[in-house]
């Protein structure tokens, strides 16, 4: 009996000191500032600042539809329940007037609250810790400029336990190291530029990754493409894969498509279509041609893995080759190359040849038109085939196009389609 006592004691031992070394790893902050940014007025600091909340895209989270600019109350669905984008405008009481430099420092780069409560990691803060201080200082000098709204913050609604926040010291402890990102001396400036706003402030990873059964980013899978969870989308994969992903791509294509929409290799839908309208077109092209840069560094890794149904049969491809013909041709023409960048290709076009077909059936399923952008204010549009074209039509057409003019994609079945109707439907 005495011997049991031991052992149970020292189990309890060993377990408290388990839990107290993660609550300590994963409420850990970590105190650098990075290299130093330029010294600026304070128009000038605000002007920065407004560059940087664009090219991070603040808007998206933290403006609702139809809402008062960055005052929050934008719906962030996870797996785990659904977060709201918080007011970041200068009301004292609802948003971050009462904020100091330091506090919102914090938040950026530690992802603790001004009271020092752990934030949820829809809030990008695992790429941010990356920002560094100066760039945390413009950001907050040109939020404090903008107009205070009074709304009240919406608490998150999360399942049980994500509800418990204390359990994010564990997340935290396994997922998250705060720290910003230094420069790497044997790159150049514009490399090195282009990861920052990559990994950092652009948090591309935050779509392009794939994540794990708990939400977090694969670091071993880094930028290799996934299906964006609850939005039934696919953030294809920014390797430079030949067939999935921007192998074929020079840095200038990426820095087109980022600044308009549109390139000779494919068109934004979806997600990234919002990501350009309200913040990529507005970099600097300095800044667009250094994410090309950057993502054409990358190594040729195959796109992560996702199993799919066996390849169409010879019939299927073969009624789905009429349906091309008599829907599709016209614009995208018989081989599959597309007309100008009205009408883009369908041979080696990532949204086609992705691993997963889900943008594909998409665009067939609703149309769809790329953004308005400055360099591209009349964007030419895709009708719907939902509509006219049965679920059964649709995974032949698709399985067309994903295996015809080199692509080799694989087949979609009609219960995909199906699939996709439905989350069209409810996005």
């Amino acid at each position: 009996m005495k011997l049991m006592k031991k052992v149970l004691g020292f189990l309890l031992l060993a377990a408290l000191v388990v839990l107290g070394s993660l609550y300590w790893l994963g409420t850990r902050e970590d105190s650098s500032t990075g290299p130093a940014g330029a010294a600026a007025d304070g128009a000038g600091l605000i002007e920065r600042g407004r560059y940087l909340a664009l090219a991070g895209n603040c808007m998206a989270c933290h403006t609702s539809r139809g809402g008062k600019a960055l005052a929050g109350g934008t719906p962030i669905p996870t797996p785990f329940g659904t977060v709201y984008g918080p007011n970041i405008t200068p009301d004292t009481d609802t948003g971050i007037g009462a904020w100091t430099a330091d506090d919102f420092w914090q938040a950026l780069h530690n992802g603790k609250s001004r009271d020092g409560s752990l934030l949820y990691p829809a809030f990008p803060y695992t790429e941010y810790t990356r920002v560094t201080r100066s760039d945390s200082d413009a950001l907050f000098a040109y939020l404090r400029s903008v107009a205070p709204v009074r709304q009240p913050n919406r608490p998150p609604e999360m399942d049980f336990p994500y509800d418990q926040r204390a359990l994010l010291a564990a997340w935290r402890a396994l997922y998250f190291k705060p720290g910003v990102q230094e420069p790497d001396p044997g790159q150049s400036v514009e490399w090195n530029r282009g990861r920052y706003l990559v990994e950092g402030l652009g948090h591309c990873a935050a779509c392009h990754t794939p994540r794990n059964s708990l939400g977090a980013t694969r670091s071993s899978q880094a930028l290799s493409g996934g299906v964006i969870p609850m939005l039934n989308w696919y953030a294809p994969p920014l390797t430079n894969d030949m067939h999935a992903g921007m192998g074929r791509w020079t840095a200038q294509d990426i820095a087109t498509l980022l600044k308009t929409g549109i390139s000779a290799h494919s068109t934004v839908s979806g997600p990234m279509a919002e990501v350009v309208l309200g913040s990529t077109q507005h970099l600097t092209d300095d800044d667009a041609l250094a994410i090309g840069v950057y993502i054409k560094s990358l190594p040729a890794t195959p796109p992560a893995s996702e199993a799919r149904p066996a390849g169409a049969t010879p019939a299927a491809l073969e009624l789905g080759g009429k349906i091309y013909s008599q829907q599709c041709a016209q614009c995208h023409q018989p081989d599959g190359k597309g007309s100008g960048l009205a009408w883009p290709a369908l041979a080696g076009n990532p949204t086609v040849t992705a691993p997963s077909p889900v943008n594909a059936i998409r665009m067939v399923l609703d149309g769809g038109y790329a953004p308005a952008t400055t360099s591209n204010p009349r964007p030419h549009g895709m009708p719907p085939f939902g509509q006219i074209l049965s679920d059964n039509d649709i995974a032949m057409l698709v399985s067309y196009i994903r295996n015809s003019w080199g692509n080799q994609a694989g087949g979609v079945t009609a219960l995909e389609v199906k699939r996709a109707r439905a989350a069209s439907t409810l996005n």
